[in-house]
């Protein structure tokens, strides 16, 4: 199974809308998508997000399935630097994760205690929920921190190990590979990969820079039969940008975008 996660090109928040640059940077997506094999689209119920499907739906003849459980992370937080406020649960200062080291916990994360003064966990388990109950429907069933996948993957009695060839392998496997793919925003991806990967979302959110309009490639892989843990294969992706002289946008980082 591959599961491709697209943020939405570059936005105009005021309006729930894309930048005349962000509408060129669906275009060249949609382009980029045109040839991939697609089982099935979906897509927040948000504006940018939507605008950044059209032209790849439109390439394909599709339509996205909503999930309201794609809209950005919504869970606001009291500030650490100024109680009268309300802020979202990242972007936080070097010195502060510093401070709390505890938000890199993939077990007590959500227990420090800026996430306590907002419905962080319950968000966080709503959108992983969601996205359980979606792979569920394609056969792949959660357990402790990998999933149970079909069994007609590969044959009952395979192992894959590193004498096997790659060649070899896909030989091996049986059918056409299923993939999803999801247009939605910056945080709720982080939050779906690090429910993928078991790791805390705030290692994700404040250490990796996923550019507006870029791809993020998810893979699962059965070694044994029946047995499935995901492994990101692309993260952020932009090169249907690059190659079109497009720049990267700097939206969703404090630092200029690397353009090679």
């Amino acid at each position: 199974m591959k599961l491709i996660f697209i943020r939405h090109a570059e936005p105009d928040y005021a309006h729930d809308l894309l930048t005349t640059k962000g509408y060129r940077e669906a275009e060249l997506l949609g382009k980029r998508a045109a040839n991939w094999e697609v089982t099935d689209f979906y897509c927040s119920p948000l504006g940018r997000a939507k605008e950044t499907s059209k032209p790849t739906l439109r390439l394909h003849g599709r339509e996205a399935v909503t999930y309201d459980w794609l809209r950005e992370f919504d869970a606001p937080v009291v500030s650490y630097w100024d109680p009268n406020r309300r802020q979202i649960p990242w972007d936080f200062y070097p010195y502060y994760l510093k401070e709390h080291p505890e938000l890199f916990s993939p077990e007590h994360w959500w227990e420090s205690p800026i996430m306590q003064t907002g419905k962080v966990k319950e968000a966080y388990d709503w959108v992983c929920g969601g996205l359980d109950k979606l792979l569920a429907a394609y056969g792949y069933e959660r357990d402790g921190v990998i999933y149970r996948s079909p069994q007609n993957v590969l044959p009952s009695d395979h192992f894959m190990e590193y004498n096997d060839t790659t060649i070899a392998c896909l030989e091996k496997s049986q059918g056409s590979e299923t993939t999803l793919v999801f247009f939605c925003h910056l945080a709720v991806m982080m939050v779906m990969v690090s429910h993928l990967i078991n790791t805390s979302p705030a290692t994700l959110w404040h250490g990796m820079f996923i550019p507006p309009a870029s791809v993020t490639v998810l893979s699962s892989e059965e070694r044994k039969a029946g047995e499935a843990y995901f492994r990101c294969q692309m993260v952020g992706d932009t090169s249907h940008l690059r190659e079109a002289g497009e720049p990267v946008s700097y939206y969703g980082g404090f630092s200029r975008p690397f353009q090679g």
